[in-house]
Formats: C-alpha cells, sequence, structure tokens
C-alpha cells in the first residue's frame, strides 16, 4: 500500500467517553450562555426573543460554540499533534476527491431542498406561487420593479443560479459548527461504528439547537415539539453531510453542504412562496415532513449501495482502503510523528 506523504494514523479502538462528554456540555451550555440576551426581559419586561436587534450576531456566536469546545477538549485533555489533521481541514488531498464530495454539497443539497418543495406542495403542505407573486417577489416590487414582471422573473433567476456561489460565502458561518460537529465530534464516535456515530452526531446537534428553536426559531413551536422536529431532522441530514464528512476523509464538504442548506432552504422558500406563508411552508421545506421522506429516500440509498462503508484515509486516493493499527503503526516514520488525529477518518 502506497503511504500518504502525511504520517498515517494508528485508529483509537475506544470513543473517548470523557472528552464527548465535556465538548457535549460544553458546547450546549455556551449556547445557551451566548443566547441568554434573546431569554432575558428587556426594560419594558418583554423578552425580545427572535425580535432582539442582535439576533443575527447572537446567533453566528452561538454557530461558534460547537468549534471552540472542540478546541477546549484538545487543548486540555487530549491534544492532537495537529489540530487542522484532527477536525478534518487537511490534507486538502486527492484534490480529484475533495473538489468531487465539494461540489456534491454545493449542487447537491440545493436540489434535495427543491425536491423537498415539489414534494411538500404534492402533499399539500405548502402553496407553490410564481416569483413575481412570491415573497422576494412582493420584496422587489416594492423596491420600483412591479412595472417589469419580466425583469423581476429574470433576477430571480439568477438569485437561484448563483445559490451555489452563495452558499460557499454561507459556509464560512456553517465552519464554525461543522468543524466541531463533523470535524471533531463524528470522528471521535467513529469506533461505534459508521451509523452509531452518524445517528448520536445529528442527535446531539439537534438538541444543541434549543436554545433558538424553543423561542419559536424555523418551526415557530416554543416548546418540545419544535426541538423533536428539529431533531429528527438534524439526525436525517446529518447521516447525508456526515456521511460525506467520512466518505471525503475532509471536512469541507459538510461545511458546503451545511452553507448550501442554509443558503437554499431560504432562498427557495422567498422565491416560491407567497410572504404570508412563509412561516407555515417550512414543513413543506427540507426542514419539515417532506424533506424527511426526501432525506431518508437518500439514506436509503447509501445504505443500500453500502456507502457508509466505503471510507477512506485522509491523504490517501478514492478507494484505498484504511490500514489497520498494525499496518499504521509500521508505517509510521520512526521520528515518532503518527497518531495526529488519533481516530480513523
Amino acid at each position: 500500500m502506497a503511504v500518504p506523504r502525511d504520517p498515517v494514523e494508528a485508529p483509537h479502538p475506544r470513543v473517548p467517553w470523557a472528552a464527548v462528554g465535556v465538548f457535549t456540555a460544553l458546547a450546549v451550555g455556551l449556547a445557551w450562555l451566548v443566547t441568554l440576551p434573546l431569554w432575558l426581559p428587556g426594560a419594558d419586561g418583554v423578552r425580545p426573543g427572535l425580535a432582539n436587534p442582535w439576533f443575527t450576531l447572537l446567533a453566528v456566536g452561538m454557530m461558534a460554540t460547537p468549534t471552540v469546545s472542540a478546541l477546549v477538549v484538545m487543548l486540555a485533555m487530549a491534544r492532537p499533534r495537529s489540530i487542522p489533521r484532527r477536525l478534518g481541514m487537511w490534507p486538502l488531498r486527492p484534490v480529484p476527491r475533495l473538489l468531487l464530495f465539494s461540489l456534491l454539497a454545493l449542487v447537491g443539497i440545493p436540489l434535495l431542498c427543491a425536491l423537498s418543495m415539489l414534494l411538500g406542495a404534492a402533499l399539500g403542505l405548502l402553496h407553490l406561487v410564481p416569483p413575481a407573486q412570491s415573497a422576494l417577489g412582493e420584496q422587489l416590487a416594492g423596491a420600483g420593479m412591479a412595472g417589469d414582471p419580466g425583469a423581476l422573473t429574470a433576477l430571480i433567476a439568477v438569485q437561484l443560479a448563483v445559490i451555489p456561489v452563495n452558499a460557499v460565502f454561507s459556509s464560512l458561518a456553517a465552519m464554525l459548527e461543522e468543524f466541531g460537529w463533523r470535524g471533531w465530534l463524528l470522528p471521535a464516535l467513529r469506533p461505534l461504528g459508521a451509523w452509531p456515530a452518524l445517528l448520536i452526531t445529528g442527535a446531539i446537534w439537534g438538541v444543541w439547537h434549543a436554545p433558538l428553536i424553543l423561542l419559536g426559531y424555523n418551526y415557530g413551536l416554543t416548546d418540545l415539539r419544535g426541538v423533536l422536529a428539529m431533531t429528527v431532522f438534524t439526525v436525517l441530514f446529518g447521516v447525508v453531510i456526515g456521511w460525506m464528512r467520512l466518505r471525503s476523509a475532509s471536512v469541507w464538504p459538510a461545511a458546503f453542504a451545511h452553507g448550501a442548506l442554509n443558503t437554499a432552504t431560504g432562498t427557495l422558500l422567498l422565491s416560491f412562496v407567497a410572504s404570508d406563508e412563509v412561516g407555515s411552508a417550512i414543513w413543506g421545506s427540507i426542514l419539515g415532513f417532506s424533506g424527511w421522506i426526501v432525506l431518508g429516500v437518500v439514506i436509503a440509498v447509501l445504505a443500500l449501495t453500502r456507502q457508509l462503508g466505503k471510507q477512506p484515509v485522509a491523504g490517501l486516493p478514492l478507494g484505498a482502503a484504511a490500514p489497520s493499527v498494525s499496518a499504521a503503526a509500521s508505517t509510521a516514520p520512526s521520528r515518532g510523528e503518527a497518531n495526529h488525529e488519533g481516530i480513523p477518518t
């Protein structure tokens, strides 16, 4: 077997449960701490919730908590020799594989979002309208484009066409989460097997959203039903982008997929749903019932084609088998630089 230029790590046979526990507690606790201003009553005695003018900034701050938690755990409990390699940020090769899965994320996820809305419309979960009658169309018309429906439709078409490009920029924020979830936590749980690792990561990811979901974010529900709905989605979507992480041996495709989800969901809802129906239409999007069905079909295809069993080692060509512990040890350089990550990818 060809040995990559970077040392191949000997996989850990066990899950570092203490580190996983500290990471989870930190990520959830910090999420509540960062979003505390949304829950505290203002000077008028009214809790601002999602109407807080600092909501966007606080939400971005919350997105950083998984990565902050991962860094704390790595530096304080189990410091790897290479943090970028441990988080799946490095190496960026084989380049064709990385580009393939990144493109799959940037184009495939928006397509799944679109399919979810089409299915949602077929199931009566949302009502699709022409772009000129959509929420975005109404906004553009209010900006003075009402007299030229053709130009308005063309502008919306451009917005849809550049979703993959906008997704790259959205991924800059999504990376703050993904370095923690799919970068650190998923590989840490990998000794349990692919399915348990993916499902547990997705469940923790869903519960982590509670500070916002309980305020009505996404589903308009302010009780545990909203958290449950979000957790169902994160488990299903987490399997798909977790597979991208494991199959590519890189965290970047998962980050791009997360950014594509955030970009495509909002753009498609605003472009094809009337403004007074956008809130309820979430159940007919990838976040709701129809999306759960679409994601379930994708997961079934991955399972039937045994894709979850194909997990290359970072830096090795596509299709190369992961070395055993003994093989990794035998190919490690004499200066003792093996075991950078300490887990299989």
